[in-house]
């Protein structure tokens, strides 16, 4: 896990070019996972929100460190459209999501699905770093994407913030970064 896990706070997010052979933006597949007291969910439920799609690891620092910037952006920009989805892909993590939630005040769903799904989801051959971010526009289209083995820019607040302003076509993202909304 720590493998997983090592310096990936900062894990990049890229724009029209090429992942695990694929350009963006593109079609997201479907992703099937549960939830605490829910059962399971499909990824496309979510279809009409921008959607910011995080895999993690409940034990792994820096997720629940990324965990908490989101929870920020979901107060943010939920009532403007957007949805935050925490997927869980560690052993057992359906018995651990709940107490993560609540230890790390996740303001947000939480879920879990086998490692397996997301690294087709992702369309990964080998293990990833977590934590791992895809950003989905309201039609279901990846825009943005974490590579697997991690970059040094992509989960700062403040690129995180941009990237769902300009998906919610709100005007200026730097003035809703700053928590003013625009003219």
């Amino acid at each position: 896990m720590r493998t997983l896990c090592a310096a990936t706070f900062a894990v990049g997010l890229i724009t029209g070019t090429a992942v695990s052979g694929q350009t963006l933006p593109r079609k997201s597949p479907e992703l099937a996972f549960s939830l605490p007291d829910q059962g399971q969910r499909l990824l496309s439920q979510y279809r009409g929100k921008v959607v910011a799609l995080e895999f993690i690891l409940t034990t792994c620092a820096h997720c629940q460190a990324a965990s908490k910037v989101m929870t920020r952006m979901q107060e943010r920009y939920g009532s403007r459209g957007f949805q935050a989805l925490d997927v869980a892909i560690n052993p057992n993590a359906d018995l651990l999501v709940q107490n993560f939630a609540k230890d790390f005040q996740v303001g947000f769903p939480v879920g879990w699905a086998p490692i397996e799904q997301m690294m087709a989801y992702m369309g990964f051959t080998e293990r990833p770093v977590v934590p791992q971010l895809t950003m989905i526009d309201r039609n279901g289209m990846i825009h943005y994407q974490t590579p697997r083995e991690g970059d040094a820019n992509s989960l700062k607040e403040e690129v995180i913030s941009e990237r769902i302003a300009e998906l919610l076509g709100l005007r200026s993202s730097a003035s809703i970064a700053k928590g003013r909304t625009p003219r």
